[in-house]
């Protein structure tokens, strides 16, 4: 098991139960550390791969796999360098290479050729990447109020989310998410989980430059919170709409950036299956 402490892992514990009672966990073995997914929906659906936000784990995707689960054989996963119930084991994870290389091990691993890729955030951000670096392997991309990959982040985000990167603690993520999310009232069990996510020992995301989402030759949607405050939902989907050469963007009203995909499902879920389709 990673190293995690025991609040976490019942809080975790606690969002796995909002889950289908059908829903299997995989720890699928690859040269980075064993990976942990929660595969649910039609088995012989096409697969849809779900790559969460930071600190959020695979589990975020409660409100929105049994839905998706009914038409598609959804992989949502615990981020390797996060928190969750992916080791960190083996090779040396050290940059946005070893992320794509270890994508390609857990699609090898679940037995997937191809796949939907959808990313949330910090997954979005991931998932733009992999559709570049493995293009064959990728049918339709979306992404959620992606990070980094479009434009940059508000300054004044960074500011407020400074304190949780030097000196993490619960307290310290509680209290930016509260900021963030103001007004959309998340999941209790999850805000619990988000802020716990900020003591686990040993997480050390990696990151790198923004993708080239001009060179996407796949269709792409891009789903924005109208609030977030990670960056501005305007500028972000004009230069969507401008770069991407297959591109679908929406914005959904009143949504912030760490409250998706959890507040929203029926939106976020009908322009998914929608687009997938």
């Amino acid at each position: 098991m990673p190293v995690t402490l025991p609040a976490f892992d019942r809080a975790y514990d606690e969002l796995r139960a909002r889950w289908p009672e059908s829903m299997e966990e995989r720890d699928v073995a690859t040269p980075y550390g064993p990976t942990r997914v929660h595969v649910y929906g039609e088995a012989d659906g096409a697969p849809l791969v779900l790559l969460p936000g930071g600190s959020a784990t695979g589990l975020v995707w409660f409100a929105n796999a049994p839905v998706l689960g009914e038409r598609y054989r959804v992989h949502a996963v615990d981020l390797l360098g996060d928190a969750g119930r992916t080791e960190r084991r083996g090779t040396p994870l050290r940059n946005a290479n070893d992320l794509m290389a270890w994508l390609d091990a857990l699609l090898d691993g679940l037995g997937l050729a191809r796949t939907h890729l959808c990313g949330h955030s910090y997954g979005a951000w991931m998932a733009a990447r992999y559709a570049l670096h493995a293009p064959q392997r990728v049918d339709r991309l979306a992404l959620v109020d992606p990070t980094q990959v479009f434009t940059g982040f508000r300054l004044g985000y960074l500011l407020r989310a400074l304190p949780t990167l030097i000196r993490p603690s619960e307290a310290r993520a509680r209290a930016f998410l509260a900021w963030e999310t103001a007004g959309t009232h998340p999941d209790g069990t999850w805000q619990r989980l988000y802020g716990l996510a900020a003591t686990v020992p040993g997480r050390k995301p990696i990151t790198g430059a923004r993708p080239r989402t001009a060179d996407l030759r796949i269709p792409v949607l891009v789903l924005l919170a109208e609030h977030s405050r990670a960056h501005h939902a305007v500028k972000v989907a004009d230069r969507a709409r401008r770069t991407l050469v297959q591109g679908e963007v929406a914005v959904l009203p009143a949504a912030t950036h760490h409250s998706l995909p959890l507040t929203q499902p029926k939106e976020v879920n009908d322009r998914l299956m929608a687009f997938l389709a």
